[in-house]
C-alpha cells in the first residue's frame, strides 16, 4: 500500500498551491481530482485570462459568518506574494479596473506556473482519480492492512488501490458551475467528521425576474449602464446588464452575494444625475420636449423607451406634475424590484456558506476535532467579491496549510 505524508483532493487554486508549497518544504505529496486537467475554473476564469489577483484586497471584501477567521491567512500570504510568484515565471500581467489583474496573454500561464511549482516540489499529481472510501486508519477499520505505515492517519480507496496519509486536505471548492465538475464530495467528507455546514447558496449569480418584469423588459436585452444596485445597507456600483432571464453586470453581481430571497434591490441606473431635479430644470426650460427624449440624453435609448411607457406619460414634459416627477426619478434613480431568484449555481462564479469556520484553525486550517484533516479554499464559509478576491482567498488558505501539513 502506497504512503503519502499529504494527499490533496481538489487540483484547483488552493490545492495546486498547497501541493506546490509542501512538497517544497520536502513532504511527499500526492495531489488528485476527479476531472481530466487541473485548474479547470482558472483556466476560463477572466474571460481566458484569469483575474488572479486584486490588488486591493483586504478582509472587508470576503463574506463570512465570523468576518475575522480569513484575516490571518490574507496577511501571510498577501496579494503582493502572488504578484511576486506571478513576477518570478516572467507572466506579463495588467490592472484592468479597480485593482482587478489579468494575465496578459492566457490564464493558462497560471496554470503552468503553479505545475511547474508543484514540480520543484516532486508533487505526485493524479487526474480521473475518484475517491471511493474515506476511513481513518483505525485497526478496527483497515483490519488486514498489516503494512499500514505507523503515522497513517486516512486511508483513501482511489480506484482498485489504497493509498493512506497522515495529513489529509479537502479542496474540492463550492457547488458553482457543476458543469466544470463540482460536486458536493467536500461537504459530504465534512459531514462524515461531523463538522457543520452553513448551507451553500449561489453567489456572484446573476438574477431572474418574475414573467411580468420579463415581458416588459425583453427588448432591453444586451443592453448595459453603470449603476448602483443595492441590497439593504450595502451597494456596488459598475455595469449593469438587462438579459433575457434578468439581470447581470459586476454590481448585480457583487449584491447577489448579499441577497436572500425576498430581499428587495434597488437600481440607481444613473448615479451622477439628480434625475428630479433635472427634470423639474427641463420642465421649465424645454417644457414641449418629450419625456422619452429627455431620458435618452442619458440613457440608452431603448431603456428610455421603456421607462417612458411606463410612466404612463404621453405628453410633454410640461405636462408633468410634481407627483409624476417624483415617480419617473424614482423609477431612474431608484428601480426596486424584488428578484424572482438567480440562475443557481450553473452561472454563479462561487458558493456562499460552506463548512462553518468555528470548527477550523485560522492559522493552519486543520479541523480542530480531527488532527491532520485540513479543509482550504471555495468549501469553507468564506467568499470574496467579484474582482480577483476569491482566486487570493485560495492562494492564501492553500498557502497557510501547506506550509504546516
Amino acid at each position: 500500500m502506497k504512503y503519502f505524508d499529504v494527499i490533496i483532493i481538489g487540483a484547483g487554486a488552493a490545492g495546486l498551491m498547497c501541493a506546490a508549497t509542501a512538497g517544497q518544504k520536502g513532504r511527499k505529496v500526492l495531489l488528485i481530482d476527479h476531472a481530466e486537467s487541473v485548474g479547470k475554473k482558472i483556466r476560463i476564469s477572466g474571460g481566458g485570462r484569469c483575474n488572479f489577483t486584486n490588488l486591493y484586497t483586504t478582509p472587508k471584501n470576503f463574506i463570512s459568518n465570523n468576518p475575522h477567521f480569513c484575516v490571518s491567512a490574507l496577511n501571510r500570504f498577501t496579494q503582493q506574494d502572488f504578484i511576486n510568484l506571478v513576477k518570478k515565471h516572467q507572466i506579463f500581467f495588467h490592472e484592468k479596473t479597480l485593482g482587478q489583474l489579468f494575465c496578459d496573454i492566457s490564464s493558462k500561464q497560471i496554470i503552468e506556473m503553479l505545475l511547474k511549482e508543484c514540480v520543484d516540489g516532486d508533487v505526485e499529481i493524479r487526474l480521473e482519480a475518484k475517491v471511493s472510501e474515506l476511513l481513518t486508519c483505525n485497526p478496527e477499520l483497515v483490519a488486514g492492512s498489516i503494512d499500514s505505515e505507523s503515522n497513517c492517519n486516512f486511508q483513501l480507496k482511489i480506484g482498485d488501490e489504497f493509498v493512506q496519509c497522515q495529513s489529509l486536505v479537502i479542496a474540492t471548492g463550492g457547488l458553482s458551475i457543476p458543469k466544470m465538475g463540482a460536486t458536493g464530495f467536500g461537504y459530504d467528507v465534512a459531514r462524515q467528521f461531523g463538522l457543520k455546514i452553513i448551507e451553500p447558496k449561489p453567489a456572484l449569480v446573476p438574477f431572474t425576474l418574475d414573467e411580468k418584469t420579463l415581458s416588459e423588459t425583453k427588448n432591453l436585452s444586451g443592453v448595459s449602464v453603470n449603476g448602483i444596485a443595492s441590497c439593504g445597507k450595502i451597494n456596488f456600483r459598475e455595469g449593469i446588464l438587462f438579459t433575457h432571464f434578468g439581470l447581470s453586470g459586476p454590481a448585480i453581481l457583487q449584491i447577489s452575494s448579499y441577497w436572500k430571497k425576498g430581499d428587495k434591490i434597488t437600481i440607481n441606473l444613473v448615479p451622477e444625475i439628480n434625475v428630479f431635479e433635472k427634470l423639474q430644470e427641463e420642465k421649465k426650460s424645454k417644457p414641449k420636449q418629450e419625456l422619452q427624449n429627455f431620458l435618452g440624453t442619458f440613457l440608452p435609448k431603448s431603456l428610455a423607451n421603456y421607462l417612458a411607457q411606463k410612466s404612463n406619460h404621453l405628453g410633454n414634459l410640461a405636462d408633468l406634475s410634481n407627483q409624476k416627477i417624483k415617480e419617473i426619478a424614482d423609477s431612474v434613480n431608484a428601480w426596486s424590484f424584488i428578484p424572482k431568484g438567480t440562475e443557481g449555481f450553473a452561472k454563479a462564479e462561487v458558493t456562499i456558506g460552506g463548512i462553518n469556520t468555528d470548527e477550523i484553525s485560522s492559522k493552519t486550517f486543520e479541523v480542530k476535532s480531527v488532527p491532520n484533516l485540513f479543509f482550504i479554499g471555495e468549501i469553507l464559509d468564506v467568499t470574496g467579491w467579484l474582482g480577483g478576491f476569491n482566486f487570493q482567498w485560495a492562494w492564501a488558505s492553500g498557502k497557510a496549510a501547506g506550509e504546516v501539513v
